[in-house]
């Protein structure tokens, strides 16, 4: 089995094992997935939609939190870590996209990139999940179950794991398949004690035999 074909049997078995593949962030507009996302950093996701229910109530507009100091948003984002620095850019972001983009979230990763805090997984979580483009998330789940299947080796790199898997996988799965890696990372492939016992991708990880 070649890579690709590899690629194929994993993104059709995810696709039975989770049907629906979506963002484990809560958000309602486009800058509030943004800004979750920025949250996120060396947090879970599970307690940034705990802050981010109260946060977006708080500042219900991209202009309020223009408009709010940073010592405000920081406040209100502390249980996060890492708050001072994510509050500056969220608080940058707004203004960005207030002057310079109409306050809407731009659809290029060019244009995703030059906004404060944003870094390719970001702007591919957005470009996939706001505007339906061909992405991948490149994360920690990403980057260790893409080692385990076989697509890359010992490759700890993110944008050299993303640019293996685009020349692997569907570009309209792409974004999907990410979603649905995380699921399956959390469930079954851990991090220090993976459940090979059982798991549906055991019939094509190559993997599966070593770690049984």
């Amino acid at each position: 089995m070649t890579k690709k074909e590899r690629a194929a049997a994993v993104t059709e078995l995810l696709k039975t094992v989770y049907p629906e593949a979506v963002c484990a962030l809560h958000y309602t507009h486009d800058y509030e997935l943004l800004f979750a996302t920025r949250l996120s950093a060396q947090c879970t996701d599970a307690r940034v939609n705990i802050v981010t229910e109260k946060l977006f109530k708080q500042f219900p507009t991209l202009q309020s939190f223009a408009d709010a100091s940073e010592e405000e948003i920081a406040e209100a984002i502390k249980t996060c870590g890492l708050f001072r620095t994510k509050a500056r850019d969220l608080k940058a972001c707004a203004m960005m996209l207030i002057a310079n983009y109409g306050g809407r979230v731009p659809d290029t990763m060019e244009e995703l990139l030059k906004l404060p805090g944003v870094g390719r997984k970001t702007a591919n979580l957005i470009l996939g999940d706001i505007f339906g483009k061909p992405a991948i998330v490149c994360d920690t789940h990403c980057i260790r179950l893409s080692n385990r299947l076989g697509f890359v080796k010992n490759e700890k790199d993110p944008v050299k794991v993303e640019n293996a898997l685009r020349k692997l996988l569907d570009p309209a799965e792409s974004s999907d398949f990410c979603h649905r890696l995380v699921l399956f990372g959390r469930e079954h492939c851990t991090a220090r004690s993976p459940k090979c016992e059982g798991c549906p991708l055991g019939a094509v990880c190559p993997s599966y035999p070593i770690a049984k």
